[in-house]
């Protein structure tokens, strides 16, 4: 008795999800699946809707200045809306701006002035360096300086390292130490991890909103990220401009030397 054979049809199938008079056939009967939907639709719908969100947002981290700036371009009913935020917002960080300098700690008040204190905010500790040469800890230094003018609401400390911790070693100055509800939440062992001598207020904004010190929409922290961006943008166009005219100087150059021919 010959063995049975099968009588399935082969069915060649190039791409199935090709649109074709044939693969309609396939998916018809239910060989191949039905073609997926096409994620055109929902790529545009995405990319109007961040435009939408782009358009609304425009304002952001724009101060009152800049705001005035734009008096001519923007609707007044929506700038206004704008200015009043942005004054709510300079009333509330005004309100809780009770520092405003670089706090020396010594020992004995370590506990109170950091860690009891970090139980209303964070409370950022840079271990310094006991030695002038460490160009880390010198940059560290000029940083709290800085943002502690900058961000008032938020507690900036400084204490030698070999004063706070006995033994502590110099390679890992600076130290900062990030202390919230009584912890140590957040350390960083010197400048290396966060830009080195480089480091700068862009790389401390991100530790400060990290740790919750600040918020990624505020105010201040959104003006410096533009306005680094805009630079950027400014150093990459200029760049280009130097770009095309240094090919321009090229051919002009293979064009006298032609002459010479």
């Amino acid at each position: 008795m010959a063995a049975p054979t099968d009588q399935r049809i082969a069915v060649p199938i190039d791409d199935p999800n090709a649109d074709t008079e044939w693969n309609d056939i396939l998916r018809k009967h239910g060989v191949i699946p039905e073609k997926p939907p096409s994620p055109t639709p929902l790529i545009e719908e995405a990319i109007l809707e961040a435009r939408r969100l782009a358009h609304e947002n425009r304002l952001e981290g724009k101060d009152l200045s800049d705001l005035s700036d734009l008096e001519d371009e923007e609707d007044e009913t929506f700038l206004e809306q704008y200015r009043q935020k942005r004054m709510r917002e300079l009333a509330a960080v005004e309100q809780k701006s009770i520092h405003g300098s670089v706090y020396p700690v010594s020992k004995p008040d370590y506990a109170r002035d950091i860690t009891e204190a970090s139980q209303t905010g964070p409370v950022l500790v840079h271990l310094a360096s006991s030695q002038g040469s460490n160009v880390e800890s010198r940059v560290l230094a000029e940083l709290w300086r800085q943002a502690a003018r900058e961000y008032g609401d938020v507690k900036f400390c400084e204490m030698r390292a070999d004063k706070a911790i006995e033994g502590y070693p110099e390679r890992n100055c600076p130290t900062i130490l990030i202390y919230h509800k009584g912890d140590i939440v957040k350390q960083v062992v010197t400048l290396a991890t966060v830009g080195g001598v480089r480091m700068g207020m862009l790389d401390l904004d991100k530790i400060l909103v990290e740790v919750g010190a600040l918020k990624d929409n505020d105010m201040r922290v959104v003006k410096r990220r533009q306005a680094a961006e805009d630079a950027e943008e400014e150093r990459i166009m200029a760049g280009g401009s130097r770009g095309i005219k240094s090919s321009r100087d090229a051919v002009k150059r293979d064009d006298d030397d032609d002459d010479w021919d």
